[in-house]
């Protein structure tokens, strides 16, 4: 199918899904845009994007993305009330960039099968710098046929790579790995940090050195002048973290794979979000960037944390 010819369902305008669905639009993509909070979609008219009212409203797309937080807001949005899938009208191909458990994404699967839809799991690698500096990626599984129609699509948003690994729901395994990960190396970078910090060592130039040597990636250097400046602006919440760390601790459990650092790491993480509750507003708190770990974990180093106040590059620009 033509580009000029899909109409594509868009669902979700969070810090994710209002970047990529801007990508697609400036690429000329014919989108249709839904959001709980409508005014957040609303910005995207300029671009020619057409905010609809209701889900109901994308039962007539070629194609349906969605990007929400958890596998409850999948279904909901396919499935619920005045959802996609409330009326006789089905498009042809749901493409889900969510992270969620497999067992929910093997349900919905099974669910779209029935009203004759194909299925995509298509999660990504980034945040929204990322996507502004086109470097996200995708990992996407299903069926390959369906995967073909979506992928000049999904290349748009991430144009950094996206790597197709086969049927079904390998896509979630790949993506909640990635995210057992983040969640790892966050602790540890931290942790080394704050050890050279206090041995005397400015975070500045200690992340300088570690971003320049083959320790160094995309993400160590993105989050550097976060633990530089002690610039919480969310990327990725604490709680979303634990959400990802349990899943994959649970998939683990099933198949009889030992994760002692995956563990070790959600309950220091468990601990950062305890000692959260004792802040003067504690949800305002825990909406902030996951790095905000290092906060909890200065304090168990009896260091007292202020800005170096110094313009350290993302690598993303």
């Amino acid at each position: 199918m033509a580009q000029n010819t899909q109409r594509i369902g868009w669902i979700g305008m969070g810090r994710m899904g209002y970047p990529m669905a801007e990508r697609l639009l400036k690429a000329g993509y014919d989108v249709s845009i839904w959001n709980r909070t409508k005014s957040k979609a609303e910005p995207l008219a300029k671009s020619g994007g057409k905010i609809v009212d209701k889900l109901s409203d994308l039962s007539g797309m070629d194609i349906v993305f969605s990007i929400v937080a958890e596998g409850k807001d999948v279904e909901q949005v396919y499935y619920g009330k005045d959802g996609v899938l409330s009326g006789n009208k089905t498009p042809a191909v749901f493409v889900d960039c969510s992270t969620i458990a497999v067992e929910e994404s093997v349900e919905i699967r099974k669910r779209l099968k029935e009203r004759g839809a194909d299925y995509i799991c298509a999660p990504v690698s980034g945040n929204a710098k990322v996507i502004k500096a086109g470097k996200l990626s995708s990992v996407c599984s299903g069926p390959e046929a369906a995967f073909k129609k979506a992928e000049e699509m999904i290349k748009v948003f991430a144009p950094k790579g996206v790597s197709y690994v086969g049927e079904g729901e390998l896509a979630r395994v790949c993506k909640i790995a990635h995210n057992v990960m983040l969640g790892v190396v966050i602790q540890n970078l931290i942790e080394i940090t704050l050890l050279t910090n206090k041995l005397g060592v400015p975070r500045q130039a200690f992340l300088a050195f570690l971003n320049n040597g083959v320790m160094g990636s995309m993400f160590t250097a993105y989050k550097s002048p976060a633990l530089v400046n002690l610039d919480w602006t969310t990327t990725f919440t604490p709680e979303l973290l634990r959400k990802d760390l349990d899943l994959g601790l649970a998939m683990a459990d099933e198949v009889d794979v030992p994760m002692p650092i995956t563990a070790a790491t959600r309950q220091i993480l468990q601990m950062h979000m305890g000692n959260a509750m004792a802040q003067k507003n504690p949800e305002e708190y825990l909406a902030k960037d996951f790095a905000t770990l290092m906060e909890t974990m200065a304090q168990a180093s009896g260091m007292k944390l202020v800005s170096e106040n110094k313009n350290v590059p993302t690598g993303l620009e």
